[in-house]
């Protein structure tokens, strides 16, 4: 009966424990967490409560009221609480570093969650030694030489090259950022290879037997186990379909993609933030946001439901388009997160279609110009756009000898602003204005000054001159240079627009494969002159659309200039009483203001713990002096303060903690 007692004591207090630590460390809660660290502290402090107290005592021999009432029982809960919390505070600290694909953790049941934390750390540990043997650490400080630049470069590429898998496809991706990394980079992070074979016949019928929505036999009359491309994603088989008997392209993403999505994906940036913690010049470059960004782009690629709509989209886009350019059709019915049925084109990647540029006889200057206003006008009229135009994602069709978009894993989205000031940066470029392509920068980047316009006009003048009476315009020099300014005054591009830049400047190699004379900014200067010819045409070519959109604009304006006469009234009369005062404080800004109200209440609670603290300590040493009975009420007090100064800090830190991983 005595047991069976203080088992209920225990449930009692433990789910006590349970629900005052939510609220103590107050934020959003891991389930996991609370209940790992209430039933750690549960088991120590019971633990040492019965071995070292309770069975010497009668407590238990009493009402269950009584024990819980309890002096040496309160202290006891009391520490059970601090042990909780102190139990949760190192569960956060060591917790990695928070990204969207560790979203799939919570399918997991603990012990496997723990033993996948091990395997990670494990993995960690190995990633970080092939990076010490590669003489990251020695090469990371580098000085300014060309030199010790390149051996920083093949430490670097070295690292993520026996580190294999998705290390090796971020260092491709890092390959493609001409506007960031230096030439020598560029060179090092091209040579990445990665070699992947293909899954055997029978695994790959396997694969899709378990992704088609319908069986096999149903939906393809024949289908070529063999692949006849394989990827480190997915790979792409030829098949024919049973009903219609039409030619078509399965794409089979591969099994163990999202156990190595789950496993190397955060390593890898754990291995970039240790990277980016070591060189000023790794976290000035963002490398570890750069990681993020590929894990959170690669946690998309990985389903492939998003690409199907995503073709479908700029299929949509383009059906009206003035160029030839073609999008596979989709066969949805058979498409699902792991398998896409797509339209089979006969062709050939533009890298390998010479002898189809001579068959058909193309002008390949008028191919790569109608591939690049094809682009064009996907980025600055529908704002839905092919992110990733390297030369193996753009065919040419061998029956038509139009161009072939494929593969929309990678699609960017530009708002209406957006679009606007892509174009302000067209036209800016093409008259080579500074204050055009300012009035486009402030439409592209997050958080303009406005005070910093006559500064940044001169900077962006100084870029105007670099490529002004040149044949040709340096894509990668411009754009890494207008990068350089956004960056010089401390501003951000959206990160849509960033996209938008970047997939220019891979657009710009593969239009020069097409046609190696082919120069990007001279026909974009002729895109442009076409864009303001049809401005200016328009009203009268399409006069009824033009009446319909100056109908729309008039209805949203009226109200407004029906209010207008009022309020410069009210205006006028304010300023001749005197009432009209500006006022701007740094909380005008909703960023500054919920920032300084964050670290106003962690201020107080900070002081409110201190002061608990020292006010505890000090009530501990006058009761060293005083032997009256009522010193056992002042060192009760301390205790009690100092207790409360733990918990106070406690949740602080945990806080601090979840605000530095901008949870």
């Amino acid at each position: 009966m005595i047991y069976v007692k203080f088992a209920i004591e225990v449930l009692v207090v433990g789910f006590f424990i349970y629900i005052v630590t939510g609220r103590l460390i107050g934020t959003k809660l891991s389930f996991a967490k609370r209940i790992t660290s209430v039933l750690l502290s549960l088991a120590l402090t019971t633990f040492v409560y019965w071995y070292s107290y309770l069975q010497h005592t009668t407590i238990l021999q009493g009402t269950l009221l009584d024990a819980i009432f309890e002096v040496s029982t309160l202290v006891w809960v009391g520490s059970m609480l601090l042990i909780a919390m102190l139990l949760y505070l190192v569960f956060e600290l060591f917790d990695p570093i928070g990204i969207s694909v560790q979203e799939t953790r919570g399918q997991r049941s603990l012990l496997a969650r723990v033993r996948l934390y091990w395997r990670q750390q494990k993995r960690l540990r190995q990633v970080l030694r092939i990076a010490v043997t590669n003489g990251v650490v020695q090469t990371i400080k580098y000085a300014r030489q060309r030199e010790n630049e390149r051996e920083l470069a093949i430490a670097l590429r070295r690292t993520l090259e026996q580190c294999g898998g998705i290390f090796i496809k971020f260092g491709q991706v890092l390959s493609t950022r001409k506007e960031l990394f230096s030439p020598i980079f560029i060179e090092e992070l091209e040579k990445l290879q990665q070699g992947v074979p293909p899954l055997s016949e029978a695994e790959s019928l396997r694969v899709l037997a378990d992704a088609l929505p319908v069986s096999i036999d149903e939906a393809f009359a024949v289908f070529e186990a063999k692949p006849i491309a394989s990827a480190s994603i997915g790979q792409v088989h030829r098949a024919q379909l049973t009903t219609t008997r039409e030619q078509v392209v399965v794409k089979l993403l591969r099994p163990e993609v999202k156990e190595i999505m789950l496993n190397d994906v955060t390593i890898l940036v754990e291995f970039a933030s240790w990277f980016a913690s070591k060189s000023a010049w790794a976290e000035n470059m963002g490398f570890k946001e750069l990681a993020i960004g590929f894990a959170d782009g690669l946690s998309e690629e990985i389903h492939f439901d998003i690409e199907v709509r995503n073709t479908l989209q700029v299929r949509n886009v383009l059906k009206k388009s003035a160029y030839p350019v073609r999008i596979p059709k989709m066969y949805t019915q058979y498409c699902s997160d792991s398998v896409i049925v797509m339209e089979y084109i006969e062709g050939a990647s533009i890298a390998e279609a010479d002898f189809h540029f001579r068959r058909l006889a193309i002008d390949r200057t008028q191919f790569a110009r109608t591939v690049l206003f094809s682009f064009f006008e996907q980025m600055l009229y529908s704002g839905i756009f092919h992110a990733d135009p390297h030369p193996g994602n753009i065919f040419i069709d061998e029956k038509t000898g139009h161009p072939v978009l494929i593969d929309f894993g990678a699609v960017g989205r530009l708002g209406a602003a957006q679009q606007e000031g892509l174009k302000l940066f067209l036209m800016g470029i093409r008259q080579a204005d500074a204050g055009v392509l300012y009035d486009g920068l402030t439409l592209l980047v997050e958080e303009n000054d406005p005070t910093q316009r006559a500064r940044m006009e001169q900077a962006i003048n100084q870029l105007l001159l670099k490529v002004s009476f040149v044949d040709r315009i340096p894509t990668e020099e411009l754009i890494y240079s207008l990068f350089k300014v956004v960056r010089d005054f401390e501003l951000a591009f959206y990160p849509s627009v960033a996209l938008a830049l970047r997939s220019f400047v891979t657009l710009d190699g593969t239009l020069r494969v097409i046609d190696k004379d082919f120069d990007i900014f001279t026909e974009a200067k002729a895109f442009s002159a076409s864009y303001m010819r049809d401005l200016l045409v328009k009203p009268f070519t399409e006069p009824k659309e033009t009446r319909d959109k100056l109908e729309e604009e008039l209805v949203q304006l009226l109200p407004n200039i029906r209010k207008l006469p009022r309020r410069v009234d009210q205006l006028i009369q304010r300023v001749e009483s005197g009432k009209i005062i500006l006022h701007h404080d740094i909380f005008s800004d909703e960023h500054n203001a919920k920032f300084i109200t964050h670290l106003f209440s962690q201020m107080v609670l900070l002081f409110v713990g201190i002061t608990f603290g020292i006010i505890s300590v000090a009530l501990l040493a006058i009761s060293q002096f005083i032997h009256a009975s009522y010193a056992v009420y002042l060192n009760t007090t301390a205790y009690l303060g100092l207790f409360l100064c733990a918990i106070l800090l406690v949740r602080l830190s945990i806080q601090a903690l979840r605000h530095t991983k901008g949870g």
